[in-house]
């Protein structure tokens, strides 16, 4: 086979190459997937109860790139979902991230927003230099709230406490002093309307792109005839573990049809200090599906398995940093998306580092 761009991985990095490759440059392009379908770990499916759930755990997606917005609406219509999420702690459900509805629930009082300020002001840690995750949380809110929302939650999630992880962990996690309870405040924020799947099938509808599932590319790459490789797989895996294994987290999910309406009050809830498990999900809040069955998943975060979560200690870093070399040696191999950078990604960053990558390649 002759083409002119061979990619690796059909995810949001992939699809979106692929598309504007094939759409604008009019070239030829092989789409190649290790795993049974598209759309990376955002793809959602219809189960065999009729529901309408994402194989991966919770994907909402949330943004202030107008140009990321714009492209992906070229494929999709919106569904105008507002992620909220609930968080049970001292046995009662209050919202994340903290914010005056939360520490009235949490403390049975009434706060204003000025008072609020203050008691952080109280209660938060002052330190010359913030050195991890947990020096992030509690020079904010203080030890308490670092106990009860971070600290257990956190270690499940990592499999070490936040002393130990980077600050970036713990910074995406705002405090509010108002009663806004949306998780994201991006201006842009949904679940495409009818689902990831159907959003990437149109992405990839071209005649110019050539699809090739449950296929590692090494497996076809001597036998393709390709002037460009783009990779989005895990970097190292592209190396032969030369420098060694990159540590991930990984996830396993159980899922559980329930004969009932509704779960739970909120699409995800998080449970910090009890259970196994890191949260649950119930689809049903994202997609606004009239059923009257639903279904829900625990989420158990593990050590070994696929890679989901590039491990944020210096020391992985450094072993990155290594294969980046090495990659930046390649002319014709340009490596993206969260497992070729080693870097925990939202959803629009990945589109626009490929809309980056597709304007250098022109």
């Amino acid at each position: 086979m002759k083409v002119d761009f061979l990619i690796a991985g059909a995810g949001f990095a992939g699809c979106t190459l692929a598309e504007r490759i094939a759409t604008q440059f009019d070239k030829k392009v092989l789409l190649v997937e290790t795993r049974n379908h598209i759309g990376g770990n955002t793809y959602d499916y219809y189960n065999e109860d009729g529901l309408l759930i994402q194989k991966y755990g919770p994907h909402i997606f949330h943004s202030n790139l107008r140009d990321v917005w714009d492209y992906l609406c070229r494929f999709t219509e919106w569904n105008g979902y507002v992620h909220r999420v609930i968080a049970v702690v001292r046995g009662k459900e209050v919202s994340l991230p903290i914010n005056l509805d939360t520490m009235e629930r949490l403390y049975e009082r009434k706060f204003t927003s000025e008072e609020l300020e203050k008691y952080f002001e109280q209660h938060r840690v002052k330190l010359d230099r913030i050195r991890n995750s947990r020096d992030v949380v509690v020079s904010q809110v203080g030890e308490e709230l670092y106990d009860l929302f971070f600290k257990n939650y956190t270690k499940k999630q990592w499999g070490i406490y936040p002393d130990e992880l980077d600050p970036e962990v713990t910074k995406r996690l705002p405090v509010r002093f108002n009663r806004d309870t949306r998780y994201f405040t991006d201006r842009y924020q949904g679940i495409p309307k009818h689902g990831f799947t159907r959003m990437f099938e149109r992405m990839i509808d071209n005649k110019n792109i050539h699809l090739l599932l449950k296929t590692d590319y090494r497996e076809i790459i001597d036998s393709v005839d390709y002037n460009k490789l783009i990779y989005t797989g895990p970097i190292d895996y592209y190396f032969d573990y030369m420098f060694g294994e990159l540590p991930y987290r990984s996830l396993d999910f159980k899922f559980e049809t329930l004969d009932m309406e509704k779960y739970q009050n909120a699409g995800v809830v998080n449970y910090p200090n009890d259970y196994n498990y890191t949260r649950i999900t119930e689809f049903k809040h994202f997609y606004f599906q009239q059923h009257h069955k639903t279904t829900i998943c625990y989420e158990y975060p593990m050590a070994e398995g696929d890679p989901y979560y590039p491990i944020p200690k210096p020391e992985c870093r450094e072993i990155y940093q290594k294969y980046k070399k090495e990659a930046d040696k390649l002319r014709s191999v340009y490596f993206i998306g969260r497992l070729a950078q080693y870097k925990y990604l939202n959803m629009d960053q990945v589109v626009a580092g490929a809309l980056k990558l597709f304007e250098e390649l022109i």
